[in-house]
């Protein structure tokens, strides 16, 4: 087919899409499919145009534009099919204050939260004990992320945050291990247990994307109960959402056995050596049986 590749775009996380697009780009060519490289760096002018001279578009953007539901949305309107959620799924999923309303009315666990539309006068104070997690209510990869460890440390971390980010939320610090699972068509994969190295309290940007910064173990050592309902949950999140395709859920496991639900990512990490790549692999998929069945998904979803 002739496959419109989009990667890059304005948002924070431009480098990460943009860097993923490079593996995805060979794996398309290994599969013999000729690619378009479109990359909405300051706008989505010419993204319809583009899209009705193609058979299939293949979305790797990062926050917004690309898991708003935007783009999605235009590639709806000309007919141009693609993989992983609709327009309105990745709307939800992407907000954080919003998914977590849904994944509560679904009987999913979630950490609690505040949602900050604006930045707070200065007598404000969360509500929960301190030290709390601030962090964009949209974004990804960790970024627009601080750990507020006391009150003298809130006013600046609310100035730096909202200097970048329009809107953000608040969640107390869960004790525990962060745990992901992908979910790929509708089965759950096996999970992932992330431990940040050099003693890194969370998972944060640096720790995800430089070389060494985490041990990623797949399948996460769990017990199998836990890798149960640590797949079921994720699964159920997937479906509370609407999303379709593949999506990658993120957890914190607690030394009491529970498990907090934090996010849901529609367009997750696709380098090679990415979390949902990595759980693929466990039961026997290359990256380009990956890639080659997200096309599948893709196609399926607009019969």
């Amino acid at each position: 087919m002739n496959i419109l590749l989009i990667a890059g775009g304005w948002s924070s996380e431009r480098e990460v899409s943009l860097n993923g697009a490079k593996g995805i780009h060979e794996a398309l060519l290994r599969l013999g499919h000729s690619v378009t490289f479109f990359d909405p760096q300051h706008s989505l002018d010419g993204l319809l145009d583009a899209a009705r001279e193609h058979d299939f578009a293949f979305i790797n953007l990062h926050g917004s534009p690309g898991e708003d539901g935007m783009v999605q949305a235009m590639l709806t309107s000309v007919r141009c099919p693609f993989q992983g959620s609709c327009a309105t799924g990745s709307f939800l999923a992407l907000n954080k204050s919003v998914s977590k309303q849904i994944f509560l009315d679904n009987g999913l666990p979630t950490a609690e939260w505040e949602f900050l539309a604006k930045r707070p006068s200065e007598e404000w104070r969360p509500k929960f004990s301190y030290p709390v997690f601030i962090k964009s209510n949209t974004g990804g990869s960790s970024l627009g992320l601080s750990r507020v460890a006391c009150e003298s440390e809130l006013a600046d971390s609310l100035d730096a945050l909202f200097a970048t980010e329009s809107e953000l939320i608040v969640e107390p610090l869960i004790e525990g291990v962060e745990v992901t699972c992908g979910v790929l068509g509708d089965i759950a994969l096996p999970p992932i247990l992330i431990e940040p190295a050099d003693g890194s309290i969370f998972f944060d940007y640096e720790a995800k994307y430089r070389p060494g910064g985490a041990r990623e173990i797949c399948p996460a050592p769990l017990p199998e109960a836990i890798t149960a309902q640590v797949q079921a949950f994720a699964l159920k999140a997937h479906n509370a959402l609407g999303l379709r395709g593949y999506s990658r859920a993120d957890f914190i496991y607690s030394p009491d056995g529970s498990l907090h639900l934090l996010e849901v990512n529609t367009l997750p990490g696709m380098t090679a050596t990415s979390l949902l790549p990595q759980e693929a692999a466990a039961i026997g998929l290359s990256f380009d049986d990956l890639i080659a069945r997200l096309i599948e998904l893709g196609l399926a979803a607009q019969q």
